[in-house]
């Protein structure tokens, strides 16, 4: 079988900014025809295959995914017979959906299934046609995969052992903040937004009284609008103050369920450069 080249990567600012909003760790990535079970078509997408989740962007530059599926609960893939030449059909079956996927050759199609069966199967597939190169590849993304897992599963007890100590004895730092996250007040917070408009429209930021989260935007409608949302933390999780309130189980999906509600009208303020302002970072506090 003749290999097919690979897609060009993403370039490296952008794969700095995918991986910070994702947090997670890039596996494989190329076009994908999707097709969920709210779409009448096929959509394409530049997709990234992140831990056991699957990222969709609308191309290859944009930072900011447009849907996202984990399929760590996969069922099975099921191949698909296709009339159409040159491509590979298969469906994701899940436990509350079925996706439909197609590539733009069956040499992609091969390296998805490959992939995408070793994440969520957990071992390499005996059945795909891959190169001796590809096989290679699979069997690293395993090994990265099972650490990831197994730091995963150490997270809980860690948490379960400090649940015994005061609230305010500690913040959880077990986790990764997410990127748009700023110790910034609410004044510094709307400057930065307005100063740098390039850089993204949403930063999450410490609330008022240092154990709950408030999240800062600039919507351009008629005339740039700053506004504020309380984030508050409950138990284990956080809760968006709107209207109807949403609860979350961490800070990365409130900035993705602001990102997915707004069809990506919103997006994170990250800066483009790795060196940040003496702002940027989290401050740990504990009582004496």
């Amino acid at each position: 079988m003749m290999a097919k080249k690979p897609p060009k990567p993403a370039p490296r600012r952008i794969f700095q900014e995918r991986s910070k909003i994702t947090a997670l760790p890039l596996y494989f990535e190329g076009f994908l025809l999707v097709k969920r079970s709210e779409y009448q078509e096929y959509k394409h997408y530049w997709t990234e295959l992140r831990g056991t989740t699957l990222f969709f962007y609308t191309d290859k530059k944009s930072t900011i995914y447009v849907d996202k599926l984990d399929i760590i609960d996969l069922t099975c893939l099921a191949d698909q017979n296709s009339t159409e030449k040159n491509c590979a059909k298969f469906t994701l079956v899940l436990p509350k959906e079925e996706v439909h996927l197609k590539t733009e050759n069956t040499e992609s199609g091969e390296e998805w299934r490959g992939f995408i069966l070793t994440v969520t199967e957990l071992s390499v597939p005996l059945h795909v046609s891959l190169l001796p190169g590809q096989v290679i590849r699979l069997h690293e993304v395993l090994e990265r995969e099972k650490k990831r897992r197994t730091e995963i599963e150490r997270l809980p007890c860690s948490s379960s052992e400090k649940e015994k100590e005061p609230i305010e004895d500690y913040v959880d730092v077990l986790n990764p903040m997410p990127a748009c996250f700023y110790a910034v007040s609410r004044r510094e917070a709307t400057e930065m937004l307005e100063k740098n408009p390039s850089l993204g429209n949403m930063i999450l930021r410490p609330g008022s009284d240092s154990r709950n989260y408030s999240i800062t935007i600039r919507q351009e409608i008629d005339l740039p609008r700053i506004k504020h949302y309380k984030v508050m933390s409950v138990g284990q999780n956080y809760t968006i103050d709107l209207e109807k309130p949403v609860t979350l189980p961490n800070l990365f999906s409130v900035i993705d369920y602001f990102v997915k509600e707004t069809r990506g009208n919103l997006r994170p303020f990250i800066y483009s450069t790795d060196e940040t302002p003496e702002t940027r970072g989290f401050l740990v506090t504990s009582l004496k």
